[in-house]
């Protein structure tokens, strides 16, 4: 069996180039201050020796890492491995974040905390200290835990917060929840529903709110406020049932309903058929999130469509343009959500509408 190729490491190209470790990483990270002709040394050191820079040697400047480290939920995100249902949260955040970052030089790693354990500080402290990232993004419900985001702020260590409007410390970006919601509402209102019910997400996360908020204004803007065709759920399927029961039983049941993400549409699905309810003839749905099993159930559904690579992808530029100290924005970044139609929503008729 051959040997096992050595590694080029930064000390390979100091020493065939003859400059000191410090000089090399200067070159790395593209410092000012290197003279041109030791510039070209080094740089003709890696490449003859096909060294390939790593986090640690960028780190030798003292100055950064170039890592950004994205923090999840670890329950709800091991949950979703596990289901595999096709929640695809956590992919379409990678993809937007890692191709950004890599465009800027910068590397993305996921990293999973409790945010409802006393020791979330301590267990992201020795994450940092470990890590020593340039820049954190936080999703719900880390963007809003006070213990994260004044570590990080102690810390100085730029961070963005995904679905937040605190403008305290941070860097905070959002989906337009409000104007989803109601866009959902309003659609359903133009094909002549008026008993719009809406099923509501856990109230841990602001988000959940915010779509209520929309839903309610665009029904009172339209005069059809009613909060009897407001459900409460968690997220879960089996709250999406409940709720979807509450809503469906009775004269008065709602001709169409919203729900405040995938899993909990699917419910809502599988209560209709089981009450003998035909989508979209008897009832119109329409989903949060448009993960990849809304596309495939049957009828398809209409959802409101979460722009989430590209807000993770804004997420690494607002901290990356921190690192180049540009202007910090003063107000939260807001990125719009789309409705995508598909075969869950139809003109309401004679017999599924109220006048």
């Amino acid at each position: 069996m051959g040997r096992r190729r050595q590694a080029v490491t930064i000390k390979h190209v100091a020493a065939d180039a003859g400059v000191s470790l410090q000089t090399v990483s200067r070159v790395i990270n593209n410092e000012s201050g290197v003279r041109p002709e030791m510039k070209r040394r080094v740089q003709e050191a890696i490449d003859r020796l096909h060294y390939v820079p790593s986090i640690a040697a960028q780190r030798m400047s003292g100055s950064r890492s170039y890592l950004i480290l994205a923090v999840n939920d670890r329950d709800r995100t091991i949950a979703d491995w596990r289901s595999r249902e096709g929640a695809d949260w956590v992919d379409q955040m990678l993809l937007g974040g890692m191709t950004t970052a890599a465009a800027a030089g910068y590397r993305l790693m996921l990293e999973l905390v409790d945010t409802h354990s006393d020791h979330v500080e301590r267990e992201l402290r020795s994450t940092i200290a470990a890590l020593q990232p340039d820049g954190v993004i936080l999703t719900p419900p880390h963007s809003d835990n006070p213990l994260i985001t004044n570590l990080l702020a102690e810390q100085q260590i730029s961070f963005a917060r995904i679905g937040s409007k605190e403008t305290d410390a941070g860097l905070s970006l959002l989906m337009d929840e409000e104007g989803a919601a109601a866009l959902a509402t309003r659609h359903l209102l133009e094909l002549g529903h008026r008993r719009i019910g809406f099923i509501a997400g856990s109230p841990e996360y602001p988000l959940s709110g915010w779509r209520v908020d929309g839903w309610r204004q665009a029904m009172t803007e339209a005069g059809c406020a009613d909060e009897t065709l407001l459900a409460q759920g968690d997220f879960s399927y089996a709250s999406g049932e409940q709720a979807a029961r509450r809503l469906l039983s009775g004269k008065d049941a709602p001709t169409a309903v919203i729900a405040s993400n995938d899993q909990m549409a699917l419910a809502t699905l599988a209560v209709a058929k089981q009450r003998g309810l035909v989508v979209p003839r008897d009832l119109s749905l329409i989903s949060f999130d448009n993960t990849p099993v809304v596309r495939f159930v049957q009828p398809p559904l209409t959802a409101v469509d979460q722009p989430i690579a590209r807000i993770s992808a804004s997420a690494v530029e607002l901290i990356v343009a921190d690192q180049r100290r540009s202007a910090r924005p003063q107000a939260p970044l807001v990125i719009e959500a789309e409705l995508v139609t598909r075969g869950s929503t139809a003109v309401a008729t004679h017999r599924n509408s109220t006048a």
